[in-house]
């Protein structure tokens, strides 16, 4: 299936029906953003179900092992699912123009073209070959440092995060955590309840900040608090792959 099909896909229908200027607005606010409902119950289980599918994944990193928290994650290898395809698909056209915003405000260049699949091949003529949607799972006592998800010179801004499963049901604690380094001021935090076929669409390095001096880059990192009971499983999508 195209990165680019347009087809009137559940996912693709969800996406249409996002609010997008207020998710523009929150994002200005505070570099994250609340999407509502992506997926439904079903294809929620669908994704969840590929963690049993270890042929699923290109890759699969034990958190601890590397000192990144604790948990598991794996990238999924090519083909990817049907419902990260769609997704992407139906997500690229509504971030690009805040992608755009973004490096306009700070003076730095925008290199994503209008196509999702002119970007992808950018990518990979840069030798950014491999996928990078992901699966991630924790357990109790399991959680994610900060981090930015950064895999060679071709970067998108945004990415999103979609729960899989029901907080408060399924798991306890594990919300999704943004932490901003404000320009010569303290830290700022921002927690995010990941309820489950919802997404969030974060920052992936940084995002403009007004100053009194005009727009300086504000760095932001994401992870996940310590989940204190059951299992929690979410779908990281990211609009660049890795080198």
């Amino acid at each position: 299936m195209s990165p680019d099909l347009a087809t009137t896909t559940p996912a693709a229908e969800a996406v249409a029906g996002v609010d997008w200027a207020a998710v523009g607005a929150e994002l200005d606010d505070l570099g994250g953003a609340d999407l509502g409902p992506l997926l439904d119950q079903a294809a929620c289980a669908r994704v969840a179900a590929l963690d049993d599918e270890p042929h699923r994944f290109r890759s699969t990193v034990d958190m601890a092992r590397h000192r990144f928290g604790r948990g598991r994650y794996g990238y999924f290898a090519h083909p990817l699912p049907p419902e990260v395809v769609a997704l992407r698909a139906a997500l690229w056209p509504h971030l690009l123009p805040l992608a755009r915003e973004w490096a306009e405000r700070l003076g730095r260049p925008a290199p994503w073209p209008d196509a999702f699949g002119d970007w992808l091949h950018a990518c990979q003529a840069a030798g950014q070959t491999r996928p990078t949607p992901l699966l991630l799972t924790y357990g109790p006592g399991d959680w994610n440092a900060l981090h930015r998800d950064l895999y060679g010179d071709l970067v998108f801004p945004l990415q999103v995060v979609v729960g899989l499963d029901r907080p408060g049901v399924d798991y306890t604690g594990g919300e999704l955590v943004l932490v901003e380094q404000r320009p010569r001021a303290q830290s700022r935090a921002t927690t995010f309840p990941l309820l489950q076929g919802h997404g969030v669409v974060v920052t992936t390095e940084h995002r403009p900040l007004r100053t009194a001096r005009g727009w300086s880059r504000a760095p932001v990192r994401h992870g996940v608090s310590v989940v204190r009971s059951g299992r929690r499983r979410t779908l990281g999508l990211l609009f660049h792959d890795a080198a």
